[in-house]
């Protein structure tokens, strides 16, 4: 039984791991390409298409970048995509919660001075919430208030502030902020999976 825990324990440590670095690197790359896109220039000469260019230096080397807003005429052959980033994180940290919050929810979820709860009650208002935010969220997205971005990111605060609300009635205060984060990076990563990345592939086979 101390072998499994001690097994369990170096698996939670790898898993916490990757999801920081991965985690870091999504949130560099999309500083990056911040950085990228104001630093973008247009000068004479740019390749038909082409938005505008940048140089850069590093590691002893020069890099040339110019962007498209559309696809150019010939597409290469090698074309990276900036999704695992994101994908990765979400997932190693969905294994987390998982591995964690989940398997040690008498210990990190239920607080039992807040509410009386199973495990299996727990896990499931734990990955239930997710979901039905995630939807409210989208279908938020997709109605009339998505022509109105102000306002929809004001609502955004507030089911954000609710579900905080929500959340601190039933968790622990440390399950409670993991759960804030977990919904953040659940749409932010649904928002790459089921809009960005299907766009990006019509674009390309345009």
């Amino acid at each position: 039984m101390s072998d499994f825990a001690v097994i369990w324990d170096w698996l939670a440590f790898a898993i916490r791991w990757t999801h920081v670095v991965t985690a870091i690197c999504w949130i560099g790359s999309s500083f990056y390409f911040v950085a990228l896109d104001l630093g973008l220039r247009k000068v004479p000469g740019l390749p038909a298409g082409a938005h505008g260019e940048e140089w850069q230096v590093h590691g002893g080397g020069f890099y040339h970048i110019q962007k498209y807003l559309v696809a150019p005429e010939r597409m290469p052959e090698h074309l990276i995509w900036f999704k695992w980033e994101s994908y990765m994180t979400w997932i190693s940290g969905a294994a987390l919660l998982m591995v964690t919050y989940w398997v040690g929810s008498e210990l990190f979820l239920i607080d039992p001075a807040k509410m009386e709860l199973a495990p299996w009650q727990a896990i499931l208002i734990s990955a239930g919430s997710l979901s039905i935010g995630w939807l409210v969220y989208t279908n938020l997205c997709k109605s009339k208030l998505g022509e109105t971005p102000t306002l929809l990111m004001l609502l955004l605060f507030v089911l954000l502030m609710a579900m905080g609300w929500g959340y601190n009635q039933v968790f622990t205060g440390r399950a409670t902020m993991l759960h804030l984060g977990a919904f953040t990076a659940t749409i932010m990563t649904a928002n790459v999976f089921f809009i960005i990345m299907p766009n990006q592939r019509i674009v390309v086979a345009d």
